[in-house]
């Protein structure tokens, strides 16, 4: 055979292959997602820029399309937790958290994510509140279901936000040794690093 003609047709076996790859892709990305997502994305861009009415009508508007959505769950009880409306975030911070254990799968680490890091922010959130011995137990039960997933802010955040931030671990480190001191020994809350605490989301 020619090798001109061998060579463009591998050529064009080649484009054909890319083309068929990238328009998969495509499809996959922006048709074949799970109800629900794009409107938590959006909500999650919101949650961004604390524009936390956007972000929860969005949050919203993704679980009246998919109840079960847990990113929307998550990106919801964000918003509450930053709007100070811990009794509500409590409430469904509770309520995520049992319906993820009785669904769970072993092999879902999406799921186990999602569990840690409720219990995570149902301990910041108890925490907050002067509840340390109930926060100090959901840290460790964070902890036990996924510690990779609350082991906090990434290296980019890092390096633009705080190079040595709070984590789930250090907090629960710090509550075990205070709460084994005499009552008016332990410090329990220190305002500045306290303030530093983020929520989690997988």
């Amino acid at each position: 055979m020619n090798p001109l003609v061998v060579r463009r047709f591998v050529f064009l076996m080649f484009i054909a292959f890319a083309l068929t790859g990238g328009t998969v892709m495509f499809y996959d990305s922006f048709f074949e997602r799970p109800p629900g997502d794009y409107e938590t994305e959006r909500g999650s861009m919101y949650l961004s820029t604390r524009d936390y009415a956007d972000a929860m009508e969005n949050f919203d508007a993704a679980l009246r399309i998919n109840p079960e959505h847990r990113g929307a769950h998550m990106g919801r009880i964000s918003v509450l937790i930053a709007t100070d409306r811990h009794d509500e975030a409590i409430a469904n911070l509770t309520g995520l958290i049992d319906f993820l254990k009785s669904s769970l799968t072993e092999d879902d680490s999406t799921g186990r994510g999602t569990l840690a890091a409720a219990y995570g922010n149902l301990g910041i959130v108890h925490d907050r509140n002067g509840r340390h011995e109930l926060a100090l137990k959901n840290y460790i039960e964070a902890l036990k279901v996924d510690a990779e997933a609350v082991e906090g802010p990434g290296i980019i955040d890092r390096i633009l936000h705080d190079p040595n931030p709070s984590t789930i671990q250090k907090r629960a480190e710090y509550l075990y040794k205070e709460l084994q001191k005499p009552k008016d020994q332990q410090v329990l809350q220190l305002p500045e690093e306290d303030a530093k605490s983020r929520d989690y989301k997988p």
